[in-house]
């Protein structure tokens, strides 16, 4: 793997002058602060996941992508500014998120990059509604979906954050079916999801894609890994790659240089 540099990296985006922020609602910078992301303070909250799993996304200019369960927008966010060429479509069920995530397109300078489409992902499958996005439209998608099946976890008291944590037993293999279907012929679907799912990934990604890398993220020397990135290529037929990964902390227990280089620098952490 190796970092790559973003596109334009001195280009300006316009920053729109800010609203005042709710008290319900936090905000949150990213990208060193290149970002500034309006969060619900109680609720589902993106981190250094969707940071991390945007910078593997191998987007090119130009090129559209597709992201199942966009919420506040972190990672379509996170992507875009380190390319702003490209178009995303991110498809969210909860309103307050996705409106959350249409605001923070606008506070970035990024609303014309950004689309939001208020819609449970399984919609994407359906064939009767008109607005829907059309099959293999897309270059790429991804997601970082729902980590903890429902019924083997304590859900939490906050409704928003209970939603986002906990899915049903089929519905991890439904959200890679609808990225399948999003994107074309050789286009890439990227998951972030805990290590011990990674069963489930492969059981549900093998059939639809070749060409799947797999990279660790750790959270500092000699622990396992505490998430797995995970992409394949629609319509290969190459074998599987178990990559080196990457360390989060050193033993300092500051973020290591190749952590920072994701999450303050905007690089790209290329798994192929």
């Amino acid at each position: 793997m190796q970092f790559a540099a973003q596109t334009n990296p001195g280009a300006a985006v316009p920053q729109p002058a800010p609203a005042a922020v709710p008290a319900t609602l936090t905000e949150d910078s990213f990208l060193g602060g290149r970002l500034s992301i309006l969060q619900p303070e109680k609720g589902y909250r993106a981190g250094i996941d969707a940071v991390f799993l945007a910078s593997s996304i191998p987007a090119q200019p130009g090129e559209t992508v597709f992201e199942a369960g966009v919420g506040a927008g972190v990672a379509s966010l996170c992507l875009i500014a380190r390319n702003p060429a490209i178009q995303v479509l991110g498809m969210e069920i909860t309103s307050r998120y996705a409106m959350l995530c249409e605001e923070n397109a606008k506070r970035n300078g990024f609303a014309a990059q950004l689309r939001v489409m208020h819609h449970d992902v399984k919609d994407a499958l359906r064939r009767d509604l008109v607005n829907m996005p059309e099959h293999g439209s897309f270059n790429h998608a991804f997601a970082n979906p729902p980590y903890y099946e429902e019924g083997k976890v304590t859900p939490s008291p906050v409704l928003l954050k209970a939603q986002a944590h906990a899915f049903g037993p089929d519905d991890l293999d439904l959200w890679i079916k609808v990225m399948h279907a999003m994107v074309g012929l050789r286009g890439t679907v990227t998951l972030i999801h805990r290590p011990d799912s990674l069963g489930k990934l492969l059981a549900s990604m093998e059939d639809r894609f070749g060409d799947i890398r797999i990279a660790p993220l750790y959270a500092r020397s000699g622990t396992a890994a505490s998430r797995i990135i995970i992409q394949g290529v629609k319509g290969s037929k190459a074998p599987l790659q178990l990559l080196p990964g990457l360390m989060l902390h050193g033993d300092d227990a500051q973020f290591t240089a190749d952590a920072n280089a994701v999450l303050r620098d905007g690089m790209a952490w290329r798994l192929r």
